[in-house]
């Protein structure tokens, strides 16, 4: 950097503008006003001689200069970030805050009821919890660990096995009771089926019911396609349908009944994953021996 071109403060002003999109939201995150983040920005911008953004009513869009600095600012800041976090870890005891990932349905129903324990265990250690169905990028720092249901597929990150999901298929008993329940996968096309629909899922092959059975390549429509598993175990359990949910989600099987038990069904292989640089992280180790220990207390997930 030549001379005061780009010094830190207007570059934090800067990636701060480019993340948000706007002048008046940048400073909200900064704490500044909103004339005091556009004169940053003008200074930036006449320092370098080049537009960064273009000026829209709707609000701020990148030029094609602004891009190729956001990218080495955003690489730049999340290394600094990254360092901050182990500069602060105790060398003493695991502290400091830890960014977890994992998709929405294992967040919600398996692993947000035991985070009381974990950070009971370890109290200087603050957890955000970001649950998203799409791969959050670890290498950007948008988070610091993933609990995911494939192996990574990005170079460069550390994975451990943590366990082996099984996937059951289900109907309520009253629906039994309507309709009976299908004896061979053939049978499934007469039965309401109850698949995920419309986003990319948060577990492999997770409407493999519908093509169970099925040689000629052609899948069945569900009688109803929603985007939550939650949302699917809920119907199955009023009785709508058939459908298939992870063993993680079934912490009470009353009032359900397995439907063609005998059948081979799909598993998911549930992986640990964080960048290389922060494999000698507390956090990381201690949060990964937690997980590993309260998968072997539980039926539903083998390790």
């Amino acid at each position: 950097m030549a001379g005061q071109k780009m010094d830190w403060d207007k570059l934090r002003v800067f990636h701060a503008v480019a993340e948000a999109g706007s002048f008046t939201h940048a400073g909200d995150v900064l704490n500044l006003s909103q004339s005091a983040v556009s004169r940053q920005i003008s200074a930036l911008e006449e320092a370098l001689g080049v537009p960064l953004f273009h000026r829209h009513a709707r609000g701020l869009i990148l030029t094609e200069q602004g891009e190729t600095l956001y990218r080495t600012v955003r690489d730049v800041f999340a290394k600094l970030a990254m360092t901050e976090a182990m500069l602060a870890e105790s060398k003493e005891k695991p502290a400091g805050r830890l960014k977890v990932t994992t998709t929405h349905s294992f967040g919600v129903v398996w692993l947000a009821p035991r985070l009381k324990t974990f950070l009971n265990q370890y109290p200087e250690v603050s957890i955000s919890l970001l649950l998203d169905d799409t791969d959050l990028d670890l290498a950007m720092r948008e988070a610091d660990v993933a609990i995911r249901m494939h192996p990574p597929r990005q170079p460069d990150l550390v994975q451990r096995h943590l366990a082996e999901i099984r996937m059951q298929i289900w109907a309520s008993e009253e629906y039994a009771q309507a309709h009976g329940l299908p004896q061979t996968p053939d049978d499934l096309d007469n039965h309401k089926l109850i698949l995920f629909g419309d986003r990319k899922p948060p577990v492999p092959d997770v409407n493999w019911l519908g093509e169970l059975g099925r040689k000629d390549g052609t899948a069945r429509r569900g009688m109803l396609e929603v985007n939550s598993l939650q949302a699917m175990l809920t119907c199955i359990r009023s009785g709508l349908g058939i459908g298939t949910v992870p063993d993680y989600l079934l912490t009470d099987t009353a009032g359900l009944v397995p439907v063609l038990p005998d059948v081979k069904k799909p598993t998911v292989d549930m992986y640990f994953v964080y960048p290389e640089e922060l494999r000698n992280s507390k956090r990381i180790s201690v949060f990964r021996d937690f997980l590993v220990n309260s998968i072997a207390e539980r039926n539903g997930i083998r390790p």
